[in-house]
């Protein structure tokens, strides 16, 4: 009888191995695959967007990417703008204080970064909480056009091409985000 139960506990030995090993491996298998599933989001996302490359920067430096929706990587890309916007703000002001030049000039691109901090984005944050998609994009849009405007104030070369080049990038991939959720 002895003799009986050594193939029978070898058989359980080795089946609590295989257990034992195959469990943490399919595990490990899924959660890569979970996070290589929202790494295609965020890339396929960005693939049908104007500027890949800077939709791609924007939100891996924004660790929430990972986790999130369409919806949640539209969220991320207005506060991306909502700092971009401030960046250009903040150099329109370190440029009235210089006291250089192009002081109407300066002064319209003032008017026009407020309206996109105070108008549109807003705009685009409460749209995209409220599910309207459509009025996220208009925000988004016009933002954009707020930066061709006030690039266009300059007679000549702007001292906020820089700044506007990004706010308008930055705001145009927000939109074409926003308009997968239409």
């Amino acid at each position: 009888m002895t003799t009986n139960f050594k193939p029978l506990s070898l058989c359980l030995y080795l089946q609590a191995i295989f257990l034992i090993i195959s469990i943490p491996t399919t595990y490990s298998r899924s959660t890569f695959l979970a996070k290589d599933e929202k790494l295609s989001l965020v890339e396929n996302t960005c693939k049908k967007t104007p500027n890949y490359n800077i939709c791609l920067q924007s939100l891996k430096a924004n660790s929430a990417s990972s986790v999130s929706d369409v919806t949640g990587l539209a969220q991320i890309m207005v506060k991306v703008m909502k700092a971009k916007a401030n960046d250009g703000l903040n150099k329109i002001h370190q440029l009235q204080k210089l006291g250089n030049g192009a002081r109407k000039a300066l002064s319209s691109c003032g008017d026009k970064y407020r309206a996109i901090l105070v108008g549109d984005i807003p705009q685009a944050i409460e749209a995209l909480e409220k599910g309207d998609p459509k009025f996220a994009e208009d925000g988004a849009n016009d933002a954009a056009n707020e930066a061709t405007y006030c690039e266009n104030e300059f007679n000549g070369k702007s001292p906020l091409t820089k700044q506007n080049n990004a706010m308008h990038d930055v705001s145009a991939v927000t939109a074409a985000m926003v308009r997968q959720l239409l």
